[in-house]
Parts: structure tokens; C-alpha cells; sequence
């Protein structure tokens, strides 16, 4: 039997998510179980009442606001679970169609893919500014090019995971999940396609960030910051070797120097070509160290992501036969959320 479960990261949207929730299929073809989860983040409003009202299958709600990235984070958790094979995540402002979850869930169930991520066609929004087109464009291909994939709209929050790839999805941002997400899952080797999908035109101004300048700084941010931590000894050995090379500059120069005529006054050179070259040198030793901390940091990546297979498999086992076993289920369970603690998740 398989089972979606489509997520909704909610922050006071009571006015939009009524119409959110109405545009989901409640059958598609190849899925059995269509469930609704919306994470309530602390909102204010009545967003609660009215997703209960409407047709959500289960509410959580955080106890005060966490931010997008760890609500989808909590999302993709609850989900997990609670059985899902796949989980398809949608925004509460009714952007993204809800009726073309099946065309993105479609790549899913034919084994095509581990990720879809739904494409708006930014380039064709008419509502779009030509200043935030060409920036989704640019973004896309940065976001593309760190990850390793093919992506056409980086940041659309309109995708859909299967079971496996949303285990080893580990969201540390307080900002947005779109982006990171998609870089771990890149360096993961994971399998990331892209379906075109419909939006709906958005009137309310965005919750996320105030300004374009403030979200291409969070962004660029949470972009670098990733790829950091899966490829640093590429980012630190290049600007080491940068460095070194600058450095011998300034040290040919003087050595130009104190060969033809003594060096006179040329100290300055070798003073300033030293420096450099010995920066380079602690950034190339850096970026060594840095390497084996992401190879260690994989090892527990991977560690997390047994132990989330191990605490769903009981979630969905018979807690009877569970206690019959040498070690009490909810013993086990304690010990099982001690370690993802200390693991990072």
C-alpha cells in the first residue's frame, strides 16, 4: 500500500489555506492513502481551526515560530513517521496548484526520480519583475552547479520525496529548506528531476524575507554554508593556492631585484609575499582538516539516517509485541532520540 502525505509549513495563513487544502486530490492513481499534515508555526491567527476545519488529516504545531526550514524539517519528520512512502511538500498561501501533484509525484512513482521539484517557469510569470527573473534564473544555475544537478527553479518550494530520500534530509538552516536541500541531496548522489507546474498569482508580500537584497544575503549564505560542509576541500584549497600564488609575486619581484642591483628598498616585497604565502599555506593545511571533518560529518549523516529507519520501523510496529521483546519499545525510543541529539538531528 502506498501512502502520500502532503505537508503544509503554515504561519498565519488562515485566509488562504482553506482554498490550499480544497485544491488537493484527495485520489491519484498509483497511491492508495492521500493524507494531509500541516505544521502550524506558531501562528496567531486561526490558521489551526481553519486547516482542521478543512480537511487536514493531522496538525502539529510548533510551540512558538521556528522558521520555515525547521518546520519542513518537522514536517518531513512527521511524515516519516507516520508511515509515508512518499511526502509532498506545498506552500499555505495557495501558490502552487494543488491538482499537479499527480504530474509531480508521477516521476516518483515510476522510479525515475528521489526528488521532484515542481518548475514555475519563473522566466514566464508574468507578475515576476525582469529584475526577479533574471535573479531565479542566475540562482537556479548557482544552486544547480554546487549541487551537481539540473535544476530549473532552485528555489520552488513545490517537491515531492520519496521515503528514502527524505531520511537523509537534514535541514540546519533557520531560513529556508529549498536550497540546502537541494545541495545535500546533490552531493548525496540523489536522483533530482524537474515536472512544470501551474501557480497561482500571491497578492500578500512575502513572509520570508523583507527585501531582495536580504534574501540573496540569507540565500547566498545557506548556499555556501552547504557546500562548505560537503566540498571544503575544494573552497580552501583553491583560495590557498590562490594566496600562494599571489605570495610569489611580491618574492620574484624582490628576488628581481636583489640579483640585479642588491635589493634596496625592495624588503617591503619580500615582506608582503611571505605574509601571503604563509596565509596560503595555513588555508591549504586548513582545507585538509575541514575535508576530514565533512568526511566525518557524512559518517554521522549516514548514522542519523539508520537510526530514523530503525525509530519509524517501530513507530509502524505493533507496540504489544514490541514490549514482549528483552528491551521496552519506549526504552529503546528514548535511547534512539538521545543518540540523533547528539548526532545533529
Amino acid at each position: 500500500m502506498t501512502k502520500l502525505i502532503v505537508q503544509i509549513p503554515c504561519f498565519n495563513e488562515e485566509e488562504t489555506l482553506s482554498e490550499t487544502l480544497r485544491d488537493i486530490p484527495r485520489k491519484i492513481a498509483g497511491v492508495d492513502v492521500v493524507e494531509i499534515l500541516v505544521i502550524d508555526d506558531g501562528s496567531t491567527d486561526k490558521t489551526v481551526e481553519v486547516a482542521k476545519a478543512n480537511g487536514a488529516t493531522h496538525v502539529i504545531s510548533n510551540p512558538e515560530n521556528l522558521g520555515l526550514a525547521q518546520s519542513f524539517q518537522r514536517g518531513l519528520d512527521a511524515c516519516l513517521s507516520r508511515g509515508a512512502d512518499i511526502i509532498v511538500n506545498t506552500d499555505g498561501d495557495n501558490q502552487y496548484c494543488g491538482a499537479d501533484i499527480p504530474k509531480l509525484i508521477a516521476p516518483v512513482l515510476e522510479g525515475k526520480a528521489d526528488i521532484v521539484v515542481g518548475d514555475r517557469k519563473p522566466a514566464d510569470i508574468a507578475h515576476f519583475s525582469p529584475l526577479k527573473r533574471a535573479l531565479q534564473k542566475l540562482g537556479s544555475r548557482a544552486v544547480g552547479g554546487l549541487a551537481g544537478v539540473d535544476v530549473a527553479d532552485a528555489v520552488s518550494g513545490f517537491r515531492a520525496f520519496t521515503r528514502d530520500a527524505a531520511m537523509g534530509v537534514t535541514v540546519r538552516s533557520t531560513f529556508s529548506y529549498t536550497t540546502e536541500t537541494l545541495i545535500q541531496a546533490g552531493r548525496k548522489r540523489r536522483t533530482i528531476v524537474s515536472v512544470q507546474i501551474r501557480t497561482n498569482k500571491v497578492e500578500r508580500p512575502s513572509r520570508l524575507f523583507r527585501s531582495v537584497p536580504q534574501f540573496l544575503s540569507r540565500t547566498g549564505r545557506t548556499m555556501l554554508r552547504a557546500y562548505a560542509m560537503y566540498e571544503p576541500l575544494k573552497i580552501f584549497m583553491v583560495l590557498g593556492v590562490a594566496l600562494m600564488l599571489a605570495g610569489l609575486a611580491p618574492i620574484v619581484r624582490f628576488l628581481f631585484y636583489y640579483v640585479t642591483d642588491g635589493g634596496a628598498g625592495m624588503i617591503q616585497s619580500l615582506i608582503l609575499g611571505g605574509v601571503l604565502f604563509l596565509v596560503g599555506g595555513i588555508c591549504a593545511m586548513f582545507a585538509l582538516i575541514a575535508d576530514l571533518i565533512a568526511y566525518n560529518r557524512q559518517l554521522l549523516e549516514l548514522t542519523l539516517e539508520r537510526v530514523r529507519k530503525i525509530e519509524y520501523a517501530m513507530d509502524q510496529s505493533d507496540q504489544t509485541s514490541a514490549r514482549k521483546k528483552r528491551f521496552p519499545a519506549d526504552k529503546l525510543r528514548d535511547e534512539l532520540a538521545n543518540l540523533k541529539v547528539r548526532i545533529g538531528g
